[in-house]
């Protein structure tokens, strides 16, 4: 089916693309096929109702870019425009692409996902741990979802420090019964098993073998030449009292044991202004420190929903995507205190998430503050949403899903 396609007024080379009708959206840019005018919408809802500051959103929809838009300021000054090429600290959306690295390992035969992290990663081994599987690190279920010994954001990035720290203790609670979420660390822990086979760092691997294939400009481990494109998050200020009532209060609902929760949250603390600093931007912490936007996020996600493949790449086999869906835990997470379904490397629907489609086979994660990636493979569909202003969610909010609802919208009306 043809599909007219749509145009910002600030799109960079709009000759390139004949028969465009033009629009002029105010702080948006981009393009887009015309029949998803109401994911243009959806955004521009998002900065006119929900203090969006800058954002962009991008869709892939039988591996072809069928959304690309951005708009808004890099700072709340409001002083410097985001631009196509600005990028953001898109936090636990990181995690998305080093499940992919290690799913393309496993896609060549060379990391076995129900093998012990022990046959790659020996010094694993100590401590109750020889047991646990590779699929347990990628699905939250490896009972290790934090440091035992005190860390600080800084030394989390010291990779040697911060993953010896993982190899010697014991889980938190049984391996493979329950997840809890491996907040900062679950890049490490996938990162060393990665390493070990590869001989290379996870963010060198996935740089060479997955972002450079496929001309994504996203990175895990930022040059210092790339600085000048980053829109720094910004994180809500004022009184977290709230945050810790919502706390005790799931805490209550649930009536569960509040430790792993607390270990793995406080060692160390959640700090957005560790975002801002050189020393985060250039280190590899493949669970939360990388840096991309819309497009490049849904270059690679895309690979998921596309059948494996992308710009003339094959990395992905269809096996290799099933393994994704097969379902490890289903319940109430230990660390987030929501319910919470993971198969393998991502999270899976579930009825406290109803802008995700429930029917076949939808896979989906996201980062602190709100950015969202989701992959639709009956639909052959990737939707992403990444943003500079955080919000206090830490599995989306209503900015993504207005942009996943009009997705869906668009493509039911078509």
């Amino acid at each position: 089916m043809s599909h007219g396609l749509g145009v910002l007024a600030t799109y960079s080379n709009p000759s390139q693309v004949p028969k465009r009708k033009r629009y002029t959206m105010i702080e948006i840019s981009g393009h887009y096929e015309e029949r998803f005018i109401g994911v243009v919408e959806a955004m521009q809802a998002n900065f006119e109702n929900h203090g969006e500051v800058g954002a962009s959103v991008a869709v892939v929809h039988e591996g072809e870019m069928v959304v690309d838009i951005w708009g808004g300021y890099t700072s709340e000054e409001k002083t410097e425009a985001w631009q196509e090429d600005t990028i953001v600290n898109v936090w636990s959306t990181t995690k998305t692409m080093m499940a992919i690295s290690a799913l393309v390992l496993a896609d060549r035969g060379e990391l076995d996902m129900f093998r012990p992290v022990a046959d790659y990663w020996p010094e694993f081994a100590v401590n109750g741990k020889d047991r646990i599987e590779v699929r347990h690190l990628m699905s939250h279920t490896s009972g290790l979802s934090g440091w035992a010994e005190p860390l600080t954001m800084q030394e989390v990035c010291d990779w040697e420090k911060s993953t010896a720290i993982l190899a010697a203790q014991e889980p938190w609670w049984e391996p493979g019964t329950a997840s809890g979420y491996h907040m900062l660390n679950q890049g490490h822990l996938v990162g060393e098993v990665v390493r070990r086979v590869t001989g290379q760092s996870l963010g060198t691997f996935f740089a060479q073998e997955i972002a450079k294939p496929l001309d994504a400009d996203f990175h895990i481990g930022l040059s210092e030449n790339e600085f000048h494109r980053i829109s720094n998050v910004m994180y809500p200020s004022g009184d977290s009292s709230d945050q810790l009532e919502l706390f005790r209060e799931a805490v209550e609902v649930h009536k569960m044991n509040p430790e792993v929760a607390m270990k793995t949250f406080m060692n160390p603390a959640p700090d957005a202004n560790s975002a801002w600093t050189d020393w985060w931007r250039k280190a590899e912490v493949p669970a939360a420190n990388g840096h991309g936007n819309a497009r490049s996020v849904a270059k690679i996600q895309a690979l998921i929903s596309n059948g494996g493949e992308m710009n003339g790449n094959k990395l992905l086999s269809e096996e290799t995507i099933d393994l994704i869906f097969q379902e490890q835990s289903n319940g109430i997470d230990l660390v987030l205190f929501t319910p919470l379904r993971f198969g393998i490397g991502y999270g899976l629907p579930v009825d406290d998430l109803p802008f995700l489609r429930k029917d076949g086979r939808v896979c989906f994660w996201g980062g602190w503050g709100g950015s969202l990636i989701i992959n639709d493979v009956d639909n052959n569909l990737t939707i992403s949403y990444m943003m500079n202003r955080m919000l206090t969610s830490v599995m989306g909010d209503e900015r993504g899903a207005a942009i996943v609802e009009a997705t869906y919208k668009a493509l039911e009306e078509s």
